[in-house]
């Protein structure tokens, strides 16, 4: 049983990029689903805006197809959804639209007003100029920036500085779908909702922490985005180290978005540099080779790329896979290793976060018992989310004392009874009440980045190419070495290795 959904007064959504992938993949599905559970009212109105010359009848087209079916199973509150949905042709950068676009805006002042930039970056600071010029920055309109904020510390203070030159810090919404997931914002209750967790959250009791997100997808149609940014810039400078922050933060003094949002940027200028001196050490960085994965053939990233190219390109340095190892230079967590790995071609898609604790201090079990597993709270953000705790019984019946390791399994969808939502469904409607906990604060992004920009520069200093591995594998097996010469081995959950 869900608890009953919380709706919100009628709103304007104005989606720039709206034909794009994320747009038609992800954003208008979480809205519609919302809508199905009576969360958006009638008199809401949903904006798509892009270059593409459409007009509302051809872009409803467009949703019904990235709907995957959802239409088909409520076709009257679909037909009764598009009524929300029209289209603007616009450019950014060009004058042309404009002036229509500010008076539709202005037949409904009263409306809360958010402008999400499903767009490349490059855009972001065009299209809030000309927000801000005609006024459309003015009373309860927010702002929503989609990731990558910038390639490098300089270029993000840029586009801040440009976008708060319109939008004031209280109207941005940097979004990071992965904090709107239900295992992340599970952690907070976990941690901070039982008394069994927080007293062993420390270096006393952990012996090390384990945060992989692994796809088994490789670039597709984002090679050319994606042969600019590369694994580290696209999921560990941000998505990676937010879950990093929301395990290793103190507790709050309260929910409030600016309690929590400063603990989090505690963590990350607690953060120990990876720079020239130890990058080498810590980090292992690879690109895919061609391979096979769930069953079918896969092409090499180079192959990927030029499928998606004009220009025939023959080496490219961006890695596709990223492992390493952080630590944190505070009192809780002094010594304790955080290994995150992430990689595109991978054997499984699976992001999860593992805290290992330390094992007991004396075995008081004779050897033919077994051995003595660490525990392990497991923490499953996809494909199936929910939470494991793994614990060390005597296995059942008779003929001596053997120990099992087992875990203590909820899957949300199991417990509840219900799909989960999708993170976008709660971070949208969180913009439109104007509750920034689960956002990046412009401090938060600057943070990431200056921890981030010298592991760039150490391996661009380097001079050595990511290290090649096979599509449908676990990465080089540099990623195995760095974490097994510390004495541990990455997280295989599914398996008992007890007996």
């Amino acid at each position: 049983m869900t608890a009953p959904a919380q709706p919100v007064d009628a709103f304007d959504l104005v989606i720039f990029g709206g034909t794009g992938d994320l747009a038609v993949r992800k954003l208008l599905p979480a809205l519609f689903h919302r809508y199905i559970d009576g969360q958006i009212p009638d008199g809401t109105r949903i904006i798509g805006v892009a270059r593409e010359g459409l007009d509302d009848e051809g872009y409803r087209q467009q949703i019904q197809a990235g709907l995957n079916g959802a239409a088909g199973k409520h076709p009257e509150k679909f037909k009764a959804f598009l009524k929300l949905v029209s289209y603007r042709p616009l450019d950014a950068r060009k004058d042309e639209g404009w002036d229509d676009f500010a008076r539709l805006m202005g037949e409904q002042p009263g409306h809360v007003r958010v402008f999400y930039l499903s767009t490349s970056p490059d855009l972001f600071v065009d299209i809030c100029r000309r927000l801000g010029h005609y006024g459309l920055n003015k009373g309860e309109s927010r702002v929503v920036m989609e990731k990558p904020i910038g390639h490098d510390l300089a270029s993000a203070n840029r586009i801040n500085d440009d976008v708060g030159s319109v939008f004031d810090e209280s109207q941005t919404f940097r979004i990071d779908h992965y904090l709107g997931k239900e295992t992340v914002q599970n952690l907070l209750a976990l941690r901070f909702g039982n008394a069994l967790f927080e007293p062993l959250w420390n270096a006393e009791h952990i012996d090390h922490v384990q945060i992989t997100v692994a796809e088994t997808l490789g670039v597709g149609r984002r090679g050319s985005y994606y042969d600019h940014a590369g694994a580290l810039r696209d999921m560990v400078q941000n998505h990676m180290l937010q879950l990093l922050c929301m395990v290793a933060m103190e507790p709050p003094s309260s929910l409030s978005p600016d309690a929590v949002r400063d603990e989090k940027l505690k963590v990350l200028h607690s953060l120990k540099p990876i720079t020239d001196e130890n990058a080498a050490q810590l980090t292992v960085r690879g690109q895919y080779r061609a391979g096979a994965t769930e069953g079918q053939s896969v092409k090499g990233y180079i192959d990927e790329l030029n499928e998606d190219s004009k220009t025939k390109i023959e080496k490219s340095q961006t890695e596709t896979f990223v492992a390493l190892k952080a630590e944190i230079g505070n009192w809780r967590w002094a010594g304790v290793p955080f290994y995150l790995r992430t990689g595109k071609r991978l054997a499984e898609r699976v992001s999860e976060i593992v805290v290992a604790f330390k094992p007991v201090p004396h075995s008081i079990f004779q050897p033919s018992a077994g051995p003595l597993a660490q525990n392990r709270l497991v923490l499953r953000l996809q494909p199936d989310e929910g939470v494991k705790l793994w614990l060390t019984i005597k296995h059942p019946g008779p003929g001596g004392l053997r120990l099992r390791h087992v875990p203590l399994d909820m899957s949300f969808a199991e417990a509840f009874g219900v799909q989960q939502s999708d993170a976008y469904e709660r971070l949208i409607l969180d913009v439109v009440r104007g509750n920034p906990t689960l956002f990046m604060r412009r401090d938060e992004v600057e943070a990431a980045w200056r921890w981030a920009g010298p592991i760039l520069a150490a391996w661009e200093d380097s001079g050595e190419s990511p290290r090649p591995y096979t599509a449908g594998t676990w990465g080089p097996s540099a990623s195995v070495a760095l974490i097994e010469r510390d004495g541990r081995t990455w997280n295989e959950d599914n398996e008992d290795n007890s007996e």
